[in-house]
């Protein structure tokens, strides 16, 4: 555009009397014709809007909660043949979606009581979650969707307006497995709104195939539940810490005796040491609990009764190493199960197991072989089988007692 105007000025400057005047004025047309042309091609055009955004959003695809706590589950797959749904933990029978004219198959399940439910579909015999989902469980690797209904009055494990407190994940050297892990460490309100007091300590142990962050995700719990037993002065504030039990990502990294005492190891020497430097703890045998579930549910038996000048109160919920008819507790913890020894040292000795599951007669024979030597102890039963309703009822219950 500058080089037209200098032809124009240009042309000006030579005797204008050469220049027939009319062949000037074409000649300014011209230019001023292309450049009008160039300034509009160098200036964008926006064709952007936002207008959009602003209208209702959609609603609920998958899963909703409808009013009578009935639950309707959909999922897009026009290619599909056949799509079950499969909810539940335990005793699961799929049920049948159907497929409408858009390719969306669709079911509606029967009122269920208020509860943390899981759930998958089966589309052609390949289980998989809720894609439109986000709220899943997950451990070793991604095992299902989960759908949350709401109670009235709200559950003792439901999310509700009381003081909250911070979940934090920690990172750690592992100088037994000679590499960085992690726990996970709850801190209930009053840690912050009362920085000068100190707290017991609840060690919390995961099952196999899980984590660290397992008993913290939305089918665990463990923050919430003790959040609400703290706001109804049922509970004392606490900090939970919740470590990895797997040594190798395997059950059997977490459950054979080397496994067990590698992770032991890992407890006393590295876990404990970090939170009695960095959190503000009580000290003493007194103030420290140890419990778990499944897998866990064992590591804490053993652990805990090994380590009774580090633990007073211990638990275990569902463990299947104890169930089993081949289990020999005096050689996995020679001289240790006996009233002499264990009834003047543990404040609490907590046993629990769901009705339904496989390992409830192996816990009823861990109960009667305590029971014969006179080892105090107490025994919960909880409706349910081998799955997180269960045991967040256990952990409950075991909340309760410890610290009192």
């Amino acid at each position: 555009m500058k080089n037209l105007w200098a032809i124009i000025i240009t042309l000006i400057s030579i005797k204008m009397k050469k220049i027939n005047l009319l062949m000037f004025g074409s000649l300014v047309v011209a230019v001023c014709f292309f450049t009008t042309n160039a300034m509009a091609q160098q200036t964008p055009v926006n064709t952007y809007s936002i207008k959009g955004w602003w209208g209702p959003p959609s609603p609920p695809f998958s899963p909703v909660v409808n009013a009578d706590r009935s639950i309707t589950f959909r999922v897009k797959a026009p290619k599909a043949v056949s799509v079950n749904l499969l909810f539940g933990e335990w005793d699961v029978k799929p049920q049948p979606l159907t497929k409408d004219s858009m390719g969306v198959w669709s079911v509606t399940i029967n009122s269920v009581q208020p509860d943390i439910y899981s759930y998958v579909f089966n589309i052609d015999g390949v289980q998989v979650p809720d894609m439109n989902n986000p709220v899943t469980k997950i451990g070793t690797q991604i095992y299902s969707s989960i759908v949350e209904v709401p109670g009235t009055p709200a559950r003792f494990d439901e999310v509700q307006n009381v003081p909250h407190g911070v979940l934090q994940s920690c990172r750690f050297w592992s100088s037994v497995l000679n590499r960085v892990r992690a726990f996970n460490v709850y801190f209930p309100s009053q840690y912050f709104t009362e920085p000068k007091r100190r707290f017991p300590v609840l060690y919390l142990r995961h099952g196999g195939g899980d984590n660290e962050t397992s008993w913290s995700q939305p089918a665990g719990r463990a923050d919430v539940i003790l959040e609400n037993l703290i706001a109804r002065q049922k509970a004392v504030p606490m900090i939970i810490v919740m470590p990895n039990g797997l040594t190798d990502g395997s059950w059997a990294g977490g459950s054979t005796p080397e496994g067990m005492k590698a992770l032991e190891q890992e407890l006393l020497s590295d876990v404990m040491p970090w939170v009695e430097k960095n959190c503000r703890v009580l000290p003493g045998r007194e103030n420290c609990a140890i419990t778990g579930l499944s897998m866990g549910g064992g590591q804490a038996f053993v652990m805990g009764l090994r380590n009774l000048d580090k633990f007073a109160w211990v638990g275990e919920f569902s463990a299947g190493l104890l169930s089993d008819k081949d289990f020999k507790v005096d050689e996995l913890l020679p001289g240790i199960v006996n009233a002499s020894n264990l009834n003047d040292k543990l404040k609490l000795f907590w046993i629990g197991c769901g009705k339904d599951d496989p390992r409830y007669n192996g816990h009823l024979a861990l109960i009667d072989l305590l029971n014969k030597r006179g080892v105090r102890n107490e025994f919960h039963d909880t409706p349910g089988g081998h799955e997180w309703k269960v045991w967040r009822v256990e952990l409950a219950g075991f909340m309760q007692k410890v610290f009192q």
